[in-house]
């Protein structure tokens, strides 16, 4: 994604990187092209924030593509303020669906492009069919437009 952000900005768009994880390496990030300076870049404490900020840059109409790293690390303002045992089913696939159901129509008006990360997890106790399953519920799956599949297979070797 870093990349994608590199070529936006050289084609002379406007780009975002939501930083969700607390974990853009802005050094790396330069080392790919990536004019740091230009990037905006928000660094939420809360699921709803991110999501909140992703809204207001899209309604805008002055950035041209948003990156949000990552889906799994949207946490609901519920959970951070509860207690560490506390079990909260479904908010986040909750907090998902509606950001999407808001998001949908603006993304479309104002022709930005959003590109959400994600990561596998495994379902416990799942004896046939695939036991990967995506964080966020079902929304993204729905709403996503092109969803890219991205794994490591080997190492780079020399010679």
């Amino acid at each position: 994604t870093l990349q994608v952000i590199a070529e936006m900005q050289k084609l002379g768009g406007t780009a975002a990187f939501i930083d969700a994880e607390h974990a853009l390496d802005v050094q790396y990030a330069s080392k790919l092209g990536v004019n740091v300076p230009e990037l905006l870049i928000s660094q939420p404490d809360t699921g709803e924030q991110a999501l909140e900020i992703t809204d207001a840059l899209v309604r805008s109409g002055s950035i041209d593509m948003i990156v949000i790293d990552s889906v799994a690390a949207l946490v609901p303002k519920a959970e951070i303020e509860g207690e560490m045992g506390d079990s909260l089913p479904g908010l986040q696939a909750r907090l998902m669906s509606q950001a999407l159901r808001k998001l949908t129509g603006t993304i479309k008006r104002t022709n930005c492009l959003v590109i959400f990360i994600n990561q596998i997890r495994m379902k416990i106790g799942v004896m046939f069919g695939n036991p990967e399953t995506t964080t966020g519920g079902n929304a993204l799956k729905f709403y996503a437009s092109v969803r890219l599949d991205i794994r490591r297979i080997g190492s780079i070797k020399k010679n």
